[in-house]
Formats: C-alpha cells, sequence, structure tokens
C-alpha cells in the first residue's frame, strides 16, 4: 500500500510539474507577445505623427503648387489610406495580412511624398518658405524615429518568432494559437529610401 501512495504521489507530483512547465512557456509566449505589440505602439505613435504633418505641409504647398493638385490630391489620398492601415494593425499588431496592408501602404505614401518633394523643387519661393522648411524638418525627423521604432518592433517580432518556433514551445504555441508575427518591411529596394524631404 506505501509503494502504492509513493508512486502516485511521484506521478501526481510529475503531472504538477509538466503543467507548471507548459505554464510557464505558455507565459513566456504571452510576455513575447505583449513586447512587440507594444514595440509596434511606437511604430503607431509615430505614424500618427507624421500623418498630422502631412496634411500641414500639403496646405503650405498648395498656395504655391495651384498647378500641381493631382500631386497633392495624391499624397494626401495615399495619406489617408496609410491611417487607415495603420489603423487596422494598431488594433492587433499579431495579424499578418494587416501589416502588409501596411507595409503596402506606407511604401504608396512614400512614392506620394517623393513626387511632391520633386515637383516641389520647381518653386523656389515654396523652398525658402520657413513653415515649409519647418515641416520638411519635423517629417525628417519623424522619419527617422518610424525607423527606429520599426527596428525595435522587428527586433521583438524577431524573438517572439524565434521562441515560439524551437523545440519544445512550437508544439504548445500551435495548441495555444499563438500564431507567428509579420516584421515590418519592405520588399521593394527602391521603396527602402525614406522620402527626401530636403529642400537645401
Amino acid at each position: 500500500m506505501t509503494t502504492a501512495l509513493i508512486i502516485l504521489g511521484v506521478l501526481a507530483a510529475l503531472v504538477v510539474i509538466a503543467g507548471l512547465w507548459v505554464a510557464g512557456l505558455y507565459n513566456k509566449l504571452v510576455e513575447l507577445r505583449n513586447r512587440f505589440k507594444n514595440a509596434f505602439s511606437q511604430i503607431d505613435v509615430q505614424l500618427k505623427r507624421r500623418y498630422d504633418l502631412i496634411p500641414n505641409l500639403v496646405e503650405v504647398a498648395k498656395g504655391y503648387m495651384k498647378h500641381e493638385s493631382t500631386t497633392l490630391e495624391a499624397v494626401i489620398k495615399a495619406r489617408n489610406i496609410a491611417a487607415a492601415a495603420a489603423q487596422a494593425v494598431a488594433s492587433n499588431p499579431a495579424d499578418a495580412n494587416a501589416m502588409k496592408g501596411l507595409m503596402s501602404a506606407e511604401a504608396g505614401l512614400g512614392g506620394a511624398l517623393s513626387r511632391l518633394m520633386v515637383v516641389s523643387e520647381q518653386y523656389p519661393d515654396l523652398k525658402a518658405n520657413t513653415n515649409m522648411l519647418q515641416l520638411t524638418e519635423e517629417l525628417t525627423s519623424t522619419e527617422n524615429k518610424i525607423s527606429f521604432a520599426r527596428q525595435a518592433y522587428n527586433d521583438s517580432v524577431m524573438v517572439y518568432n524565434t521562441t515560439r518556433e524551437t523545440f519544445p514551445t512550437v508544439i504548445f504555441a500551435g495548441m495555444f494559437s499563438f500564431l507567428p508575427a509579420e516584421l515590418f518591411k519592405i520588399d521593394d529596394p527602391t521603396e527602402r529610401n525614406a522620402p527626401k524631404v530636403s529642400f537645401n
């Protein structure tokens, strides 16, 4: 009888240890998922700042670029699409499709801003405008902050994805619906450059 109780006690202890081990793996995945979601929120702050700067930039340019309404409208349209995509990702940074939509929208916005800057080079008075200079300086600063926030996000995603893909965590990650996270990257090499916003 005593041997049976000892065996039963050992089995119960093993079950408890295994349960605590699985709980530890689960908690680690939750922690890492929350880290990359927080890292995306830092990107989101900077994207919102940029989205707020763009209408001001367009308003200043509008006074000088009366014949360039198509370019100005394209920037605003791209900004609105990117803002909507960022909002979709902000609600769930783990949604790979939403992240891909944001990357595409950001590439479109970068292209529209680049076209605006190229066209604005043809307007010397606009290039010399104090408001335009200040806005472009703020936009450049924001682009740099977005780059740093994107790097921190991608680092967090890499740690999360690596952890969820290693054995034995991979077994439990699937069971608990911890899906892979999407890196925030730009696939087209021509889109890797931030929009040039200098009027020098």
